[in-house]
């Protein structure tokens, strides 16, 4: 599903919303659940999952072009754990 196919779909529950309003309602959604997750370090959906703050830690890789090594920096990224009703659904 793409974030047009999810627009279409909500705009289609509600008729008195443009795809204008819909497109905007749901990066208000996506942007405040970004926001939640970088400020609490997780966000929790009931029936859906939680998404959590996983940090990966630094290690050495090579470049595959020379076979050089290169440090490659600790970064954050988000994990996901899906919620038995959904997974259920699946």
């Amino acid at each position: 599903m793409t974030k047009a196919d999810l627009i279409e779909k909500v705009q289609a529950l509600h008729d008195d919303l443009s795809k204008r309003q819909v497109a905007l309602l749901v990066d208000s959604v996506f942007e405040h659940l970004a926001k939640g997750i970088r400020k609490d370090k997780r966000f929790t959906m009931p029936g859906f999952g939680t998404f959590v703050v996983k940090r990966r830690a630094g290690r050495v890789g090579r470049n595959p072009q020379t076979g050089a090594e290169i440090q490659i920096a600790p970064t954050k990224t988000v994990g996901f754990k899906p919620a038995p009703e959904l997974k259920k659904a699946l």
